[in-house]
């Protein structure tokens, strides 16, 4: 070995020690960790620590009252056996579907209307009165919706009895219980991607619509050939966050319908409740659970998957 790599090696091994933080440093890293201690906690206590309970439970029968007993697998083959888990699968699929592509339409639709057509202290009062459903309770709403929604007493029937069309049983056909439950939600729900697609538009410069203009182009040809791209990923985040809260449905079909009539509008959440709270039985619910949340991630894992191809970003 040369003497050159000797002094190399001697360099390298008689390093200087780094240098200690000040108090000041100290002070800073210590405020910011009580700042960040309550959100860490409550995300561990209220959210990883549930979830991982829930795995655990999903493996063992349990009622509350007896001692957990081990079921390995049995919870989740009879989920997959059990008619009621799967058509509560189904019909939460099939509202997931109908109510985010209803929402996320309706609000874009309402946010290119209100995109610097109207005054300023308008455009405000519109976008306070759409918000506004998604801060009251949900099952309030849905209280008072089934109220309108009656079949024989109800303000919807009675209006479209002016237009000379028969009462429609809304809640009690399995054909129309489904779109009630789905329009109640959207018009909570839709405020939500209102306001997201309301702030997407404004970061849009309105110079290249300046530009899109002198060439030509006018109306829809301009929104689906400008607005949308440079609006997909605000689009892709209302999506994500629609999908996520329609696979979580609850409170619309339990006050609305409460499952029926006969399981055509039974949601996933719907049974988790009902098979824990009501049956005592928590490891097959917490199998439900697991399931649900299985589906989530995937669902939401393809949604990204895809993004790389639709979204664009300037």
């Amino acid at each position: 070995m040369t003497t050159t790599q000797h002094r190399a090696e001697a360099k390298a091994a008689v390093r200087k020690p780094e240098p200690r933080p000040s108090a000041r440093e100290r002070g800073t890293r210590l405020l910011a960790a009580l700042f960040l201690a309550p959100t860490v906690i409550g995300v561990l206590v209220f959210t990883v620590v549930p979830i991982a309970g829930s795995v655990v439970l999903s493996f063992f029968h349990w009622n509350v009252i007896d001692s957990p007993t081990f079921a390995g697998t049995d919870n989740y083959r009879a989920a997959f056996t059990d008619d009621t888990v799967l058509v509560s699968f189904s019909n939460t699929l099939v509202f997931m579907f109908f109510a985010v592509a209803l929402q996320l339409l309706l609000a874009l639709v309402l946010a290119l209307a209100l995109d610097n057509r109207l005054p300023g202290w308008l455009r405000s009062t519109f976008r306070s009165a759409f918000f506004f459903p998604l801060v009251l309770s949900a099952a309030s709403i849905s209280v008072v919706m089934k109220y309108l929604f009656n079949q024989e007493f109800g303000v919807i029937n009675w209006l479209l009895g002016h237009v000379g069309i028969d009462p429609v049983p809304w809640l009690t056909s399995e054909d129309s219980a489904m779109a009630a439950v789905v329009l109640v939600y959207v018009w909570q729900q839709f405020g939500f991607s209102f306001l997201l697609f309301v702030g997407g538009l404004n970061n849009i410069p309105k110079e290249i619509h300046e530009a899109a203009s002198l060439d030509g182009a006018t109306g829809i040809r301009k929104h689906l050939a400008i607005t949308l791209p440079l609006l997909s990923p605000t689009l892709l985040v209302a999506s994500v966050v629609g999908i996520i809260n329609a696979l979580q449905v609850f409170e619309q079909p339990y006050v609305l319908t409460d499952g029926g009539p006969g399981d055509s509008t039974r949601t996933v959440v719907m049974v988790i409740y009902q098979s824990a709270f009501e049956q005592l039985r928590f490891g097959e619910a917490s199998a439900v659970g697991v399931l649900l949340f299985a589906l989530i991630l995937a669902v939401t894992a393809l949604q990204f998957r895809l993004s790389r191809r639709f979204v664009h970003y300037q």
